[in-house]
């Protein structure tokens, strides 16, 4: 917990608690269902809770805002997100069953009531979101037709609504072969935090 606290010092007493309790939780699941690589638990905070929280620092989600977790896995980005804007409405898919049960037991335990986790494929989501979020779950150029006419026309945003991408490495090529009408931000997360894990990675915003 100190590297969150390290860059989110104004987090209130309920919201350290719940990210305080995440590593204990999936810790009992990972046992049980691997989500996470074990080697990675070690390093928890920082390259899935921390890594997930950078999309916070690119965009901070207003009040009812309604976001999407595309391939959420054991529930990052989106957990960690539903926790730091408890009046935004987070819902979290994924394909694989366990991994939405996963989901489903963090969200029961810590009372997220802002988290809606569905065992489905993207393709079969049916609503519209301001945002829609994932984390290096496939290349762009297979991931962005999920998104289709799931994006919300109307603005609230300080950014256009679209997509935010949690990607590591060279993006460039990626993105040409999308031939995207408008221009796409590429921020490295290096530029919130200085941990030598997060020198490749990159927060992508694609304004659909």
């Amino acid at each position: 917990m100190k590297v969150i606290e390290k860059y989110f010092p104004d987090l209130n007493a309920q919201q350290k608690d719940h990210l305080n309790q995440l590593k204990k939780i999936y810790f009992f699941w990972n046992k049980q269902i691997n989500v996470i690589s074990r080697k990675d638990m070690d390093s928890f905070y920082e390259r899935h809770v921390l890594h997930s929280m950078a999309i916070s620092k690119l965009i901070s989600f207003n009040k009812s805002s309604d976001i999407l977790d595309i391939g959420t896995g054991g529930g990052f980005p989106g957990i960690p997100l539903a926790i730091l804007f408890p009046e935004s409405n987070f819902t979290l898919v994924d394909s694989i069953g366990k991994k939405i049960k996963v989901v489903n037991a963090v969200k029961n335990e810590l009372n997220l009531k802002n988290v809606n986790p569905i065992h489905c494929r993207a393709e079969d989501v049916s609503e519209s979101f301001d945002f829609i979020i994932s984390r290096a779950v496939t290349r762009l150029t297979k991931f962005l037709p999920w998104t289709k006419g799931k994006i919300k026309l109307k603005q609230n945003h300080a950014i256009q609504n679209g997509v935010i991408y949690l990607k590591g490495g060279d993006i460039n090529q990626e993105l040409n072969e999308l031939k995207l009408t408008r221009k796409p931000q590429i921020v490295p997360i290096t530029d919130f935090f200085d941990e030598p894990f997060f020198e490749t990675k990159l927060v992508v915003h694609i304004p659909l």
